[in-house]
């Protein structure tokens, strides 16, 4: 029997789009403090795009014929997970909140940035070392016992650095290429995302495309808390189509249970969602997109709801037809999140691809 001949992968991601990539990712952006991620994102985008716009929370916006009636979102997350100065004893240690959906288990030893108006402080998760921790049963890091250490014995001291109750803390760690395959860092969930939405939008400039419809490439703001900056600019954009990209689990690693999780793996492209806020028909479109253009996908399914932007597209205004791209990603909400480069490209490609398939008035009714 004659074996099956792969596909020879098509890279998308040029040295000049890695480059901004990782200066991107580098950069903190935590939910509610987007700002300076956002003006980058916004800088390296609009020379592909006609006009910009920002609303009153930091959503990002780029659009390519904002003239047009019938508007289709492409759309990613642009926040990272982090904490909250929440109590400073007067021994000059400081206990947090999460803002968002921050890991407590990774925190002990972890080195961090606490954001001020007087500029950045850098601080430590303490934990007490291993010869101090007796008895049988170790107490586990929890939100009651992991508190950070930024080199002050008293309250005032902190308190002279410009640290208060609400300064936002995130990790420091960086990006890495790691053996030529995966990109890691903190916070690739979701701004892979918002870089590749931005690699959509230069690939149509630089191959001449003119698309029917109005392009609006959404950076949005806020998702870890709740889809909160989806759920704003639906309403003020009013789009007939949304593809929204985030990333989701890579399942191959030890501890997760496939049965409950699907089987999915980074490296084997692109993953197409079935859930009750995906729209049936453009999910068709994805799917024989990939097919037409031989890009690998998987498949996942969603009880109830994404837990993504789609689902506030989806069901915003009068009901916004919708899709998800996924992209796979090992170890979510850590600071050494990875994803796979050949994973990256065929998320661009498919999204590319996708908007040449759909026509001005496209009606994606599955009853006329």
């Amino acid at each position: 029997m004659a074996k099956k001949k792969e596909e020879k992968h098509i890279p998308v991601v040029t040295k000049k789009s890695l480059a901004f990539f990782e200066t991107y990712i580098n950069n903190p952006s935590p939910t509610g403090f987007e700002w300076e991620g956002q003006r980058l994102w916004l800088d390296y985008i609009k020379e592909y795009t006609d006009e910009y716009f920002v609303d009153n929370y930091g959503t990002a916006v780029a659009v390519i014929n904002p003239e047009a009636t019938y508007k289709v979102v492409i759309e990613a997350h642009a926040d990272e997970i982090s904490w909250f100065v929440n109590y400073i004893t007067k021994d000059g240690l400081i206990y947090v909140i999460r803002n968002g959906g921050s890991d407590h288990q990774i925190a002990p030893s972890k080195r961090v940035n606490i954001h001020t108006d007087k500029g950045i402080v850098k601080a430590v998760f303490g934990w007490p070392a291993i010869h101090t921790r007796n008895g049988e049963k170790e107490e586990a890091p929890t939100l009651k016992n992991i508190f950070l250490d930024c080199g002050c014995t008293t309250k005032e001291e902190i308190e002279a650095l410009g640290i208060h109750v609400g300064c936002v803390i995130t990790y420091e760690d960086e990006f890495m290429v790691l053996n030529d395959r995966y990109y890691v860092g903190r916070a690739l969930d979701n701004r892979a995302g918002g870089f590749m939405i931005a690699e959509v939008a230069r690939l149509l400039k630089e191959n001449k495309k003119k698309l029917p419809f109005g392009l609006y490439i959404v950076n949005s703001v806020q998702e870890e808390i709740g889809l909160r900056g989806a759920e704003m600019i639906a309403h003020r954009i009013k789009p007939n189509v949304a593809i929204i990209t985030d990333v989701t689990h890579d399942t191959q690693t030890p501890m997760i249970n496939k049965i409950t999780q699907g089987d999915l793996a980074c490296g084997k492209g692109p993953v197409v969602s079935y859930a009750p806020a995906v729209q049936t028909n453009l999910n068709k479109l994805l799917i024989e997109t990939a097919e037409n253009n031989k890009i690998p996908f998987q498949r996942q399914a969603s009880s109830r709801s994404t837990g993504t932007d789609t689902d506030a597209f989806a069901y915003s205004n009068e009901g916004v037809v919708s899709a998800l791209i996924s992209l796979p990603l090992r170890y979510m909400h850590t600071t050494v999140e990875m994803i796979h480069k050949e994973d990256v490209d065929n998320v661009i490609r498919l999204i590319y691809e996708s908007l040449l398939n759909i026509k001005v008035d496209h009606d994606f009714r599955p009853i006329k």
